[in-house]
């Protein structure tokens, strides 16, 4: 089967794809045909050296974690799900294998999708949904009729997190460039702000700061909150509480349990999953790049077929 292969790391731009072999379905597992992954900033680190204290990887490897498709063949000790099945998971980023044609995975670790979901909105939801919904409550502890700032709300986490947000009863308001500003008004933001041309600073007495871009804009961010405010970030892990105000980094783990919920939302019509863009697998280095670029609007898919 073909997979784009990392035989050392360092540029993204430098992702073959090529022949490798067929994994076979262990106890526990299934086989998945995969017909459409997300690319997610981590996947952009990994390949570039950046995470190897954090994720060590065995080279060749096979990048990706997001991914549906349709399971093709079961195990041992498998019930569910069965053949034929359209499904989606995330695989654990040491192990990769979503930027491949197909990948054995954990039976459990699977959600099988509806079929008014495509794959390419399937595989947007593991890791950017689960990620969103862990910074918001988990770390975040949203409650209704509190204000959250979310910055670049028209990503992949922003996306899903001004939904989930104002489905929570949450007052959103929400920073994009200019272009985003409708898209953000379409996902539910209360208040959207551009971030070239308007100063968020102005803003004040938030509960909560959600914060997927670092830099200049997390250091900025603490001001906006109230006394006992929190900022999560997804971006700087070494954040700690400064003047009576919270701080928290998101290190996420189990997509399994929010894509059941996404999978669910989306079934009942309260959630829009945003795609920037799909690419076919040969291009998997133009697909890296975009979202190394740091513009994406929604999520960047990979293709499998085609």
């Amino acid at each position: 089967m073909q997979a784009a292969v990392i035989r050392r790391l360092g540029a993204i731009a430098d992702v073959p794809v090529e022949p490798v072999t067929e994994a076979q379905p262990g106890p526990g597992q299934v086989l998945v045909r995969i017909e459409a992954a997300s690319v997610n900033p981590l996947d952009v680190k990994m390949i570039a050296g950046y995470m190897e204290q954090v994720f060590p990887v065995a080279l060749p490897y096979v990048p990706g974690t997001d991914f549906a498709g349709v399971v093709v063949a079961v195990g041992p000790q498998v019930d569910a799900p069965k053949v034929g099945d359209r499904v989606a998971g995330r695989k654990d980023p040491v192990a990769g294998g979503a930027f491949a044609r197909s990948t054995a995975a954990g039976a459990g670790t699977l959600v099988v999708i509806p079929d008014g979901m495509t794959f390419e909105q399937a595989a947007a939801l593991p890791t950017a949904f689960g990620t969103a919904q862990q910074a918001l409550f988990a770390l975040g502890a949203l409650q209704p009729d509190q204000r959250v700032l979310i910055h670049a709300g028209a990503g992949g986490v922003g996306s899903f997190a001004v939904q989930l947000a104002k489905l929570a009863g949450a007052h959103v308001t929400a920073t994009a460039s200019a272009g985003n500003l409708g898209l953000l008004k379409e996902l539910g933001a209360d208040t959207v702000l551009d971030y070239r041309a308007d100063d968020f600073t102005r803003l004040s007495g938030y509960d909560l700061v959600l914060d997927t871009v670092g830099g200049d804009t997390t250091a900025r961010s603490w001001q906006v909150l109230h006394a006992g405010g929190t900022l999560v970030t997804l971006v700087d892990f070494s954040i700690a509480p400064r003047d009576g105000r919270h701080g928290a980094a998101v290190f996420f783990k189990d997509a399994t349990e929010a894509l059941r919920q996404a999978v669910a939302l989306f079934a009942k019509g309260q959630l829009q999953i945003v795609i920037d863009s799909a690419y076919p697998l040969a291009q998997i280095g133009a697909a890296l790049g975009k979202v190394a670029a740091g513009h994406a609007r929604g999520k960047v898919v990979v293709r499998m077929a085609g």
